[in-house]
C-alpha cells in the first residue's frame, strides 16, 4: 500500500516556510499531494489558479509530489486522492493547539486519516502566508520570505497585474 498524503492549505502565496514543509516530508511518504483549499472565510489575495502553477512550477522536476484545487471537507479529498495521511506544518505551541483540534475533527469524519505535524526550521518561525501579503500590501521586501518562481511572477505582474487587489503602487519598492 502506497503512503498517499496530503498537505492542504491556502498557500497565499507560497512560502519558503511551506517549501521547507514539503521537501523535508518526502522522505516519509511515497506521494504527497498539495492541496489548495478553497475557503468561503478567506479572501484570498492571488488567485487559486496562480498558486496552482507556482506549485507545480516548484516541483516540475519532482514527480512524488503533485498539486490540486479542492472544496469541501480536507477528509473528502483524502478519500478522493487515496491519501491517509496530512500533513500540517507547526510553528509555535498555538498553532499546534489549533492544528491538533483540525486533526481531531479530520479523525472522527474518517479513522483511517492520520495527521503528522512537521515543526518548521527556525528560520522560517516568522514566515507566515498572512505577514507576507501585509509586507507586499506595504511596500516591503518580501526576496527573503518567497520561492523564485513566486517573486519573478510578482516581478512579471508589475507589467500586468494579476489581480486586482494584488499589487500595491509601492510593489516595486519590495523587491530592492
Amino acid at each position: 500500500m502506497s503512503r498517499i498524503c496530503l498537505f492542504p492549505g491556502t498557500f497565499d502565496p507560497v512560502t519558503l516556510g511551506h517549501i521547507d514543509i514539503i521537501n523535508r516530508s518526502l522522505g516519509l511518504f511515497d506521494k504527497l499531494v498539495i492541496g489548495i483549499g478553497k475557503n468561503a472565510n478567506k479572501a484570498p489575495m492571488f488567485p487559486d489558479e496562480l498558486r496552482l502553477e507556482w506549485l507545480k512550477q516548484i516541483y516540475k522536476d519532482e514527480p512524488r509530489v503533485d498539486a490540486i484545487i479542492y472544496e469541501g471537507l480536507t477528509a473528502n479529498c483524502c478519500k478522493k486522492i487515496g491519501a491517509t495521511f496530512i500533513l500540517r506544518g507547526i510553528r509555535y505551541v498555538s498553532d499546534f493547539e489549533y492544528e491538533k483540534a483540525i486533526a481531531d475533527m479530520n479523525r472522527s469524519l474518517d479513522p483511517t486519516i492520520e495527521t503528522i505535524f512537521l515543526t518548521c526550521l527556525p528560520q522560517f518561525t516568522s514566515v507566515a502566508s498572512t505577514l507576507v501579503r501585509d509586507v507586499l500590501r506595504n511596500g516591503g521586501n518580501v526576496a527573503q520570505f518567497l520561492p523564485e518562481v513566486v517573486l519573478l511572477s510578482l516581478k512579471d505582474s508589475e507589467k500586468k497585474p494579476i489581480t486586482k487587489n494584488v499589487i500595491s503602487k509601492d510593489l516595486k519598492k519590495s523587491f530592492n
